[in-house]
């Protein structure tokens, strides 16, 4: 079994044991779901980078049933069919515009937002491009478990301005991509991505 299948099965048993310690009421039981629990933080930390300590407090205690995260991302096309792309403080590698989607927004106004603190520029939604489950795709392991939702954006301004946690945004061709922060957006993806943007009448892509 390699690092990222590890990774997936002892999130999947976490999940299972997440969901017992919230809804059984019986001593005994709850005791073994902590076990799982614990047998789950220790597999994550031989499959990831991470100490068992550092994995556990990254968890926040689970008060309702565990969901997957949602990243939202954004493509935009120049006239000329470059693609932009921000670079991440955090790696100093490059991504698609985007992040998490914040509670109280919809997919849509969570691009617009993201896409305005990372660049500057203001955008208009025009389609989902495709959403991919983060663990069916090679990924750097991570602990949460994130599906990923590409949208085609147009920009109605113009002026790039970076914001705090961005360190350049710029236009790059297809065939030339800088190094890319894989833990946010992967070669494949914004290949696939850029394929549906051609055509108006393509299908979203799910997984």
């Amino acid at each position: 079994m390699n690092t990222n299948s590890l990774l997936q099965e002892a999130m999947q048993l976490k999940a299972t044991a997440d969901i017992g310690l919230l809804y059984n009421t019986n001593p005994y039981d709850r005791e073994r779901y902590e076990a799982i629990r614990e047998t789950s933080l220790r597999l994550m930390a031989l499959a990831g980078s991470h100490d068992l300590q550092t994995i556990n407090d990254s968890f926040l205690p689970v008060t309702d049933y565990p969901t997957a995260k949602v990243d939202i991302r954004a493509l935009i096309l120049s006239p000329g069919g470059e693609i932009l792309l921000a670079k991440e403080s955090a790696d100093e590698r490059w991504s698609l515009p985007g992040g998490w989607a914040d509670v109280g927004g919809s997919p849509a106004e969570n691009i617009v937002k993201e896409f305005r603190e990372e660049t500057g520029l203001e955008v208009i939604p025009e389609r989902l491009l495709a959403v991919f489950d983060k663990a069916k795709h090679p990924h750097p392991p991570q602990a949460e478990y994130v599906y990923k939702m590409v949208f085609l954006c147009k920009a109605f301004t113009h002026t790039i301005k970076p914001g705090f946690d961005v360190l350049d945004v710029q236009f790059f061709s297809l065939d030339n991509l800088p190094p890319l922060s894989e833990n946010r957006i992967l070669k494949s993806q914004i290949e696939l991505a850029y394929q549906l943007a051609q055509d108006d009448n393509s299908k979203t892509y799910f997984d």
